[in-house]
């Protein structure tokens, strides 16, 4: 199985910027894509991001403009890099990945909190 590690979760002001990070037990070449996704308070988790394991990035509407996703596969390592960040972003994120035979795997979550 692959274990998936997220950090980089915490209290940030509006405006503000945070950048979190998920590492895979696994080496990165045998994860085909790997995504953000994020559940608020009271709503339904939500694809925010994702990025293959050549680098071909997609981001929802939502977040276009301020969230960047990025890969380091020697790290074994996804990034997303959160910008701008307003109250609405508050949530718990959660790391997404499809190994390259198929199987699923999640993180435990990291959560982000931002104040206005």
């Amino acid at each position: 199985q692959v274990q998936l590690v997220e950090s980089g979760g915490g209290l940030v002001q509006a405006g503000g910027s945070l950048t979190l990070s998920c590492a895979a037990s696994t080496r990165a070449a045998t994860i085909n894509t790997m995504a953000w996704y994020r559940q608020a308070p009271g709503k339904q988790r939500e694809l925010i991001a994702t990025i293959s394991r050549v680098g071909v990035t997609s981001v929802v509407d939502s977040v276009k403009g301020r969230f960047t996703i990025s890969r380091d596969n020697a790290k074994n390592t996804v990034y997303l890099q959160m910008n701008s960040l307003k109250s609405a972003d508050t949530a718990v994120y959660y790391c997404n990945a499809v190994h390259i035979f198929g199987m699923e795997y999640w993180g435990k979550g990291t959560l982000v909190t931002v104040s206005s």
